[in-house]
């Protein structure tokens, strides 16, 4: 057989790989990063069902993390095998973390429960110093928690008040004169400006969303629906700005989001049936 009919279909094959791997559809993305193009690392099946996670004050590459059932928080660095483990409730559905005033562990709990303890405690097998905030929230379903300027900003995922292809509410929180946290007040984020075909998922047009941020270097809010698959960006007024679609098959299940210093994102996946991971998508000055 000639050497060109044996070769052909090889080449042949070859070219129609690459024409895919070129026409693979490529997703928009916020300015400064590339959503399309993640740093993958995979984590350990502790924390399987990761849920929340955010940068520990001072520390730029260690991460807080929890996952939805144990009542426990986890400190490590990416790529490294080590992981601390602090007991600081019983079993419950967490949902998200945040450091509130450089000093405080914040865990919210999806009822709208709150605890609180010292970043002292963190790397101790059991945490002493928590204070629980049981249903310190008005009812619903909350997945997302940050902190900024000495406030926890609190999002719900399904609220009775709430008109879910309309509006989220935001709730502020903060630590009172005795040292008690408080819920300080209310906003509503108008969902208007999000394209109605970009929220798909379950409840198609209804806006669920599982995790909040603030860029550090831009300012904006970024907030995740892991249903609909989307990403919002919003400015400091919590004005949305855009909303991003997601790429299913880099964001499985994203439940938690964070920044480091250099406004560099991070996004953690659940496991589902599979692995869970962290993507890190790095900040490039538009």
């Amino acid at each position: 057989m000639p050497v060109y009919q044996k070769t052909y279909p090889v080449l042949l094959l070859l070219f129609f790989l690459s024409v895919s791997c070129n026409n693979a559809e490529q997703y928009k993305s916020p300015a400064g990063y590339d959503l399309n193009k993640p740093k993958k690392f995979a984590i350990k099946n502790a924390l399987k069902e990761i849920s929340g996670i955010t940068f520990l004050v001072g520390k730029k590459d260690t991460l807080l993390a929890i996952e939805d059932e144990n009542g426990k928080l986890f400190s490590f660095t990416l790529g490294s095998e080590y992981l601390s483990r602090t007991k600081f409730a019983k079993k419950g559905d967490f949902e998200d973390v945040a450091i509130l005033n450089d000093n405080m562990v914040a865990v919210l709990r999806s009822e709208g429960s709150l605890f609180l303890f010292s970043t002292a405690e963190i790397g101790k097998e059991k945490a002493d110093s928590v204070k629980e905030y049981i249903n310190i929230l008005p009812e619903g379903e909350y997945e997302g928690l940050s902190s900024d300027n000495g406030k926890l900003f609190a999002l719900c995922k399904n609220c009775m008040t709430d008109n879910e292809k309309t509006e989220v509410s935001v709730y502020t929180l903060a630590l009172d004169s005795g040292k008690l946290l408080t819920v300080t007040g209310s906003l509503k984020i108008d969902l208007s400006l999000i394209k109605p075909e970009d929220i798909k998922g379950k409840g198609k047009g209804k806006f669920h969303p599982s995790c909040i941020a603030k860029n550090p270097v831009t300012h904006q809010w970024f907030i995740i629906s892991s249903v609909n698959k989307l990403l919002l960006v919003l400015n400091e007024k919590w004005k949305v700005i855009e909303d991003y679609p997601l790429d299913p098959s880099l964001f499985k299940q994203p439940e938690g989001i964070a920044f480091n210093s250099k406004g560099d994102m991070y996004i953690s996946n659940e496991g589902g049936e599979g692995e869970a991971d962290i993507l890190l998508f790095a900040y490039q000055k538009p």
